[in-house]
């Protein structure tokens, strides 16, 4: 025993004296080869980095997010609000689609997937994996539906706050697609902090529409309302719209402040069936009863084969069930039918009224004041868009009826084949596209050479038909009518009856807009500046060219013509080539907006023939005043017509018929030959 105490007090000595060899928080006892016991010092454990910003805002508010309410949430965003930290508004949306938990054992909180044995989790700073955890070892946060829906309007401030200009662009378009009262808000703080001028300037005008629905201020609404005034965009209207939306209503009087439209007829404005059907629903009347019902009261009294002494047999007219109705409800077995002397008689005790959706007076005066205003531009603003959808119309009847009045003016040829150098000119631009695939290239190549081929194929018609009918309009007409039918069909044998594409350049896509109401297609404005140009080349060749004087000469007297040492006869094969070949240009132009067919060219020549007539036969200026008036009278009908084409050509048919018998000469009467034939 002495021997123990004496090895025990030398095992203390020892550790008194050496306290670093003994098993500390980093070391242990190991056993060595020898059997004898040693102390094994372990590697110290990292210590713990410090919390990201991030996630210093969430610890400092634990409680609140670990058991959040409607309350307190508030506070939570405050802070991660002025914290600015980085992805609070992801932590917010993890938060609102219970993707967040917290680490039992320090607290943290972590975005966690969940796994078959557990979480993965997800640092909020950095957005690393940081391992798993068993579901044990963590709390998965569950918001309720009201701190979800705080949580969601939070987060669109956020949003709109975002450093990402798409972030924020994004968040805004998603307002303007389904706007709630909880954004209006969270817009309005973040319009002041908006660094780029069209977004702020879009979250402003957002902020007001949002007002108009969504604030409770009449005052503010109204402002809002006002600043409105004359802006035709459609969504300006959806705004406005409801505000003056009515409901019509019954009332024995009406209350005090009821917000009233106006007083409705029973009868009149409002069918007399429907305005007693509002007395029942306000319990001011007795509600009639179906037929049906009737029906079912008469099966259900009949006895000894009679409905109130009225024999079945009987009871094969309306108006003997009606007696026998009648019968029972003086009986008072049923509830007596209502006539409509009774139906008038109970209205005229009452007031229907249409009644203003919108409580306030103020607000509903405002929007009525903005919505005229808003109409009167709308009226003007579809004025300018008839104008420029008759302006593109009218050049492209222009284009393809300059070529026809020359040749008419100068060789009084009703030439029946002229739309199939139209067809002739878009299949050309067809054709090149299959070999110069850029098509802005290809539409250069296009455009001399439809023009080259149309006149080509011109020249040899005239050579080779009407020459030989000088002077035979209705032979010529017929000979160019076959012709035309000829030239179709070749195409057909071609091309094939399939629609074939002229593709347009990218730059020709898309349209010039300028509000909701105004616009019109970039190739229509590029149709549009080639007529212009055409216009140009044509009064220059009239004007300034020793063939633009032939010309001339020869269609105001070619025997005087022929005198000077012009030649008529080639006068007219020339004639007849260029106007053939503005045809092929102006088939490249129509090709690009319509579908390039064999038969093209005669949903045109119609309209062609009768811009020249009331033009004015051989006159360009005369034939661009005639496409002028045939496309603005064609947009118009269309306009008060729009789903029947067809009525829209009658009707310009007609017109032209009756103005040609005050104007036989056209607008600008042609001197010269044309002028005497």
């Amino acid at each position: 025993m002495p021997r123990f105490a004496l090895v025990l007090t030398a095992i203390m000595l020892a550790i008194a004296i050496a306290p670093r060899a003994m098993p500390g928080p980093h070391s242990a006892l190991a056993q060595t080869a020898d059997g004898t016991m040693a102390v094994v010092t372990e590697p110290a454990a990292p210590a713990p980095s410090a919390p990201g910003p991030l996630q210093a805002v969430l610890q400092a508010n634990a409680d609140a997010i670990a058991k959040p309410s409607r309350t307190t949430v508030d506070t939570v965003i405050a802070a991660l609000l002025e914290s600015n930290a980085p992805g609070a508004a992801t932590f917010l949306a993890q938060w609102r689609d219970r993707g967040v938990v917290q680490r039992k054992a320090d607290g943290l909180f972590f975005y966690g997937v969940e796994t078959a044995d557990g979480f993965s989790l997800t640092d909020p700073d950095t957005g690393k994996n940081t391992g798993n955890a068993a579901k044990a070892d963590v709390t998965q946060l569950r918001p309720n539906s009201g701190v979800r829906g705080v949580l969601s309007s939070a987060l669109v401030q956020f949003q709109l706050a975002d450093p990402d200009i798409a972030v924020r662009e994004s968040a805004l378009i998603a307002i303007e697609r389904g706007a709630e009262a909880s954004q209006l808000e969270p817009l309005r703080a973040s319009i002041e902090a908006e660094s780029d001028a069209g977004l702020k300037a879009r979250k402003t005008r957002l902020e007001r529409l949002l007002t108009i629905q969504f604030d409770p201020s009449a005052e503010a609404r109204i402002a809002a309302i006002e600043s409105f005034a004359g802006d035709i965009s459609v969504d300006v209207r959806a705004a406005l719209n409801p505000l003056v939306a009515t409901t019509p209503k019954a009332f024995a009087e009406v209350p005090a402040g009821t917000n009233v439209a106006r007083a409705l007829a029973p009868g009149g404005d409002i069918p007399l069936d429907d305005a007693y059907g509002l007395l029942v629903t306000a319990g001011l009347a007795q509600a009639a009863p179906t037929l049906a019902e009737m029906r079912a009261a008469l099966i259900a009294n009949r006895a000894d084969g009679a409905v109130a002494g009225v024999p079945v047999a009987a009871l094969g007219s309306q108006a003997a069930r009606m007696d026998a109705y009648a019968r029972l409800a003086a009986a008072g077995t049923v509830p007596p039918p209502v006539t409509e002397d009774a139906k008038r008689a109970a209205l005229a005790t009452v007031s229907i009224v249409a009644v203003y959706n919108e409580p306030d007076a103020n607000v509903t005066a405002a929007a009525e004041a903005t919505l005229a205003s808003i109409s009167r531009s709308l009226a003007l603003n579809q004025t300018l868009d008839l104008a420029l959808d008759a302006l593109s119309l009218a050049s492209i009847y222009f284009l393809a009826a300059i070529g026809l009045a020359i040749t008419f003016g100068v060789m009084r040829v009703i030439n029946m084949a002229h739309g199939e150098f139209i067809m002739i000119g878009a299949y050309t631009g067809y054709v090149v596209q299959q070999f110069i695939t850029d098509y802005t290239l290809s539409i250069l190549v296009a455009l001399p050479l439809a023009f080259f081929i149309a006149a080509l194929a011109g020249v040899a018609m005239e050579r080779l038909v009407i020459r030989h009918l000088a002077r035979r309009p209705l032979e010529t007409l017929l000979a160019t009518f076959g012709i035309s039918i000829a030239l179709q069909q070749i195409a057909k044998n071609i091309f094939g009856t399939q629609a074939r594409p002229l593709t347009a350049p990218a730059w020709l896509d898309g349209a010039w807009v300028v509000n909701d109401v105004v616009s019109i297609s970039t190739i229509r404005i590029a149709i549009f500046v080639l007529a212009l140009i055409f216009l140009a080349l044509l009064l220059f060749i009239l004007a300034r060219t020793r063939l633009g004087l032939e010309v001339r000469a020869v269609t105001q007297n070619p025997a005087m013509a022929s005198s000077m040492g012009i030649n008529p006869d080639r006068i007219n094969m020339l004639t007849f080539g260029l106007g053939s070949g503005i045809a092929g240009i102006a088939g490249v132009a129509i090709g690009l907006f319509a579908k390039v067919t064999s038969d093209l060219g005669s949903g045109y020549i119609v309209q062609s023939f009768m811009t020249v007539v009331v033009g004015g036969v051989g006159n360009i200026w005369g034939t661009l005043a005639g496409a002028s008036m045939i496309g603005s009278l064609q947009k118009v009908i269309e306009f008060f017509n729009p789903s029947n084409t067809l009525a829209a050509q009658t009707y310009m048919i007609i017109f032209i018929i009756i103005f040609i018998q005050f104007r036989p000469k056209g607008i600008i009467a042609l001197k010269g030959r044309a002028a005497g034939d």
